[in-house]
């Protein structure tokens, strides 16, 4: 499988950030978001910074750094900046670390727009890296998820597997046989973020993602 890996979200607010730190932690790769909208409260190449430990992780620079806390390609037109595609694809060819994982994190979901004719989705298709999927549960969540899958499937984008977050639910069981993807693993709920709960749950997670990220 690729030593590239996307992490997206069905959806916003779904711990993606959280999960992209984990996963960072557990492969000890590097981590990449390439858009950042919204900037007042830090971003989220920041958190990841603050929740490692371990000293082999770079976590690059963004490609785009846009102020306003809004979809991607709003907030581009609002600092009249253009996002383009053709950057993100050379600039993640570049920081790609020779044996190691690069984990790039979208903003939002598959459909978020980047400008005004592209989304998160192509940008995946044309690196041709494998997904996860990182979902909660939610009024409205199966639908989410299963969308989500659905459009992976059919854009034959191979995804390494969900990995649930917050409060457990029956639906992820559920969500998983639907969808035919495996878990990797969860994150629960907890109501302090730090470099420990993030090495805990990394630990927790490695031995799936090695298992499933070697085939």
């Amino acid at each position: 499988m690729s030593r590239s890996v996307f992490i997206t979200g069905i959806g916003t607010g779904v711990g993606k950030t959280v999960t992209a730190a984990c996963v960072t932690e557990a492969l000890q790769a590097d981590y990449w978001k390439p858009v950042q909208s919204g900037l007042d409260e830090g971003t989220d190449t920041e958190t990841v910074q603050r929740l490692l430990t371990n000293k082999v992780s770079v976590c690059h620079p963004e490609a785009y750094r846009l102020k306003e806390p809004a979809s991607p390609h709003l907030a581009a037109r609002l600092e009249e900046v253009i996002i383009e595609p053709e950057r993100i694809y050379t600039q993640a060819a570049a920081l790609q670390p020779a044996g190691r994982y690069l984990i790039m994190e979208g903003a939002g979901g598959l459909m978020v727009p980047l400008h005004e004719n592209v989304f998160t989705l192509e940008v995946i298709k044309h690196l041709q890296i494998p997904v996860i999927i990182v979902a909660q549960n939610y009024l409205g969540s199966i639908n989410h998820a299963m969308l989500t899958a659905k459009v992976l499937r059919y854009e034959a984008i191979p995804v390494a597997g969900w990995i649930f977050t917050g409060d457990y639910h029956t639906n992820e069981s559920e969500v998983v046989r639907w969808s035919g993807i495996p878990q990797i693993g969860r994150i629960p709920f907890t109501s302090r973020v730090d470099a420990a709960f993030v090495k805990s749950c990394a630990s927790e997670l490695l031995p799936r993602l090695q298992e499933i990220m070697e085939k």
